[in-house]
């Protein structure tokens, strides 16, 4: 499991909603929601929101189906939270999503919004394989959202996983 040194007290790790699929010659950056996807994030971020789960920093990666993800999770929790669009998020690998999380060192709840596989190895590389497959045995599905809590004592806790 890993580290992270100062760690926030809170980790929201969410995947985006579906995509649709890409037009021709568009690019796989430039894929919106579909019209379930964007569905299921509003959903998701009213069921977060309605459990008090809002993060002092929201980082996002700048593909656009992660953006719009974001944005229905930014209208949810509030405006007031942070919201930064990070490049290294996108086609990143689960130590990219790790040291970007480990640089929120005056931050005591983060939320990533970003792509799969890496969401889900970032998820197994904080609670570990057995942790992930009882909680996940499927897989992190798009538009899951883990909310994992810190104990000095036994590590990240996977605390919850919303999802539509």
């Amino acid at each position: 499991m890993a580290a992270i040194l100062p760690p926030p007290s809170r980790i929201y790790l969410l995947r985006h909603a579906e995509a649709a699929w890409a037009a021709p010659g568009q690019r796989d950056f430039d894929r919106p929601l579909s019209e379930k996807g964007f569905a299921d994030a509003e959903i998701v971020a009213d069921r977060a929101a309605d459990k008090g789960y809002k993060p002092d920093l929201l980082l996002s990666s700048t593909a656009l189906r992660c953006r719009d993800t974001a944005d229905a999770v930014h209208r949810a929790v509030g405006l007031s939270t942070e919201i930064r669009f990070v490049d290294e998020l996108y086609n990143a690998s689960p130590d990219v999503y790790l040291d970007i999380i480990a640089a929120q060192q005056d931050i005591s709840s983060v939320m990533l919004v970003g792509h799969n596989p890496t969401m889900e190895q970032t998820l197994e590389a904080l609670i570990g394989h057995q942790a992930l497959t009882q909680a996940l045995p499927v897989g992190f599905p798009p538009a899951g959202l883990a909310v994992l809590d810190h104990d000095s004592t036994k590590g990240w806790r996977l605390i919850d996983f919303v999802i539509d």
